[in-house]
């Protein structure tokens, strides 16, 4: 266990600022200068809050532009500064047993693949109507529909949904999500899908800070589930519409070259219009779009949409998770905190309101910023810093200097992770664990030898230093589907 991870050294305090940014990395995990001069020149035309942060795990995910970041402007937003499919994040359950046996491990992911499989099925699980609740309600509408506990409501980011009166009303929604993109979001309600996103189950191997580990239900030797999946398949039609991305999907991009023209340039009032719209949803680079405007307020309505549907989604899959845990383990799941990692949010920055865009970065909120939630006033916002399936993953709180990174931290340190062991600076892990590996077949498990933890206590261990982020615990995995 690095000392340093756990404390910070007050007395050499890391200088952050750096031609315009704010970077967070060190000489053991420096983050790329090729990547910095594209944030730099990504955000160069943007009306900015601040200076555009770089976090740890600062990489390029085949985006418009790269990961782990925050960048806040004034009076408009850029749909580009975050990724297309809005409300990706991850979700954290605590399970009142000890660790399961295999057999009860493989009942559980062979459900779960059952359920969702990959490629995922072509039956349609909503109706039009649930579609256009689950956007405009948000987690409320998951909750109605699988008997949620309200307490599990409590721990998801904004209380999962973002009002959109401000921006319209369920009728205007209606009217701007085009049909098509509706009844593609009907087909599944739920996932969790191969690649990055994953289902992991862990234990608590550490405890750093009793107090707040105590107040969010965590404790020694407890085992845990992390899952981590996207919004759904509305948020990603959203995303596509609003912005010119350089990477979709073929089956999208064939959809947006007949969806986009009739929904922005056909629908449109006026020439002049149709004009504003291309310039913003066409070209290369997506303008800024300004918010004091009807076309501002369409594009906040559609990114509220986007992220309400997005915190239905991720409950649908934690209700179907819970009725897995109890027939395969006879375990109650109980949510510890479930955030998006892409987002768009009006906050406060330098006492002025300004939107902060998080790419593949998760929101780090102090307590006197929660003020009034039962629990995380008194923690703030806890957020997950995961590893990878080899190594460590963390539970953290915001630390009192949050407020350096706009109250972001990184969402993951895979790529510092990775760097480490390219450069032989990490290795097996000397206690010789391993993590069971589950496919979306039915090949059995592999056993993976596991990491050293030095790679994700580095990266840790600069958002520590930097007074962003305190250690809560240490999850240790012992099985996952990727």
């Amino acid at each position: 266990m690095q000392v340093d991870i756990i404390s910070r050294r007050d007395d050499d305090p890391p200088q952050v600022p750096r031609d315009g940014l704010t970077v967070f990395d060190s000489p053991e995990a420096p983050a790329d200068p090729a990547l910095l001069e594209l944030l730099r020149e990504g955000t160069a035309t943007a009306d900015l809050a601040a200076p555009p942060v770089a976090l740890p795990d600062f990489c390029h995910k085949n985006s418009e532009m790269p990961s782990s970041i925050a960048v806040a402007t004034r009076g408009a937003i850029r749909p580009t500064l975050t990724e297309s499919a809005l409300n990706c994040g991850m979700a954290l359950a605590t399970l009142d047993v000890s660790r399961p046996p295999a057999a009860a491990v493989d009942d559980f992911y062979g459900r779960v693949r059952q359920r969702y499989p990959d490629p995922p099925g072509r039956k349609f699980e909503l109706s039009r109507t649930e579609v256009l609740r689950a956007a405009v309600e948000g987690a409320r509408f998951a909750a109605e529909r699988y008997a949620i506990d309200p307490a599990d409501i409590d721990r998801i980011e904004e209380f999962g949904r973002l009002p959109i009166e401000e921006y319209g009303d369920a009728e205007r929604a209606r009217r701007e999500l085009p049909w098509i993109c509706v009844q593609l979001a009907r087909l599944r309600f739920g996932s969790i899908g191969p690649s990055t996103h994953f289902l992991e189950l862990q234990e608590v191997e550490e405890v750093l800070e009793p107090e707040a580990a105590e107040r969010l239900g965590i404790h020694r030797g407890q085992v845990t589930m992390q899952f981590h999946n996207g919004g759904g398949v509305l948020t990603g039609q959203i995303g596509g519409l609003y912005a010119r991305r350089v990477a979709a999907r073929r089956l999208l991009r064939a959809e947006m070259a007949v969806q986009k023209p009739l929904s922005l340039l056909f629908s449109a009032h006026s020439l002049a219009q149709a004009r504003q719209r291309y310039a913003a949803y066409f070209t290369k680079g997506c303008p800024s779009v300004p918010i004091e405007s009807d076309e501002g307020r369409r594009v906040m309505l559609a990114q509220r949409l986007a992220m309400n549907y997005g915190f239905a989604y991720r409950l649908a899959t934690y209700s179907t998770l819970q009725t897995f845990a109890a027939q395969a383990f006879g375990a109650r799941l109980r949510l510890v905190v479930d955030s998006p990692h892409n987002s768009v949010y009006e906050e406060p920055v330098d006492g002025e309101p300004a939107f902060v865009h998080r790419h593949n970065a998760t929101r780090a909120w102090t307590p006197e910023m929660m003020a009034g939630h039962p629990v995380f006033s008194e923690t703030g916002q806890p957020l997950l810093v995961p590893g990878t399936n080899r190594t460590s993953s963390f539970l953290c709180i915001p630390a009192p200097q949050a407020n350096r990174s706009l109250y972001t931290a990184c969402h993951g340190t895979g790529s510092v992770i990775s760097d480490f062991v390219k450069q032989g600076r990490s290795g097996r892990d000397p206690r010789h664990r391993h993590t069971l590996r589950y496919g979306y077949t039915d090949a059995a498990p592999q056993s993976i030898p596991q990491l050293d933890d030095r790679g994700v206590d580095a990266a840790v261990g600069i958002l520590v230093d930097n007074g962003l982020v305190q250690p809560v615990a240490r999850l240790r995995p012992f099985a996952v589907l990727t």
